[in-house]
C-alpha cells in the first residue's frame, strides 16, 4: 500500500517538474533587450544595434542617410 502511494507521488512530482514548473529566463534572453532610437530622417524607431550612425545622428537605412 505504501509502495503504491510513493509511486503515485513520484509520478506526480515528475509530471510537475517537467510540465508545470516554470523555468527562469536565461541570461542570454535577458541581454537581447535593446534600446530603441528614432531615425533622424523618417522618425521610425529601430534598435540601436541595427542603426546606422552618420554625422552624430542615427538612421534606419542607407536611403535615410542620403
Amino acid at each position: 500500500m505504501i509502495l503504491k502511494i510513493l509511486l503515485v507521488g513520484a509520478v506526480i512530482l515528475t509530471v510537475y517538474y517537467f510540465f508545470i514548473k516554470k523555468k527562469p529566463l536565461k541570461k542570454k534572453d535577458q541581454d537581447k533587450v535593446s534600446e530603441l532610437i528614432e531615425c533622424s530622417t523618417c522618425s521610425t524607431y529601430i534598435e540601436l544595434d541595427e542603426a546606422i550612425l552618420s554625422g552624430g545622428k542615427y538612421f534606419c537605412c542607407k536611403e535615410c542617410v542620403k
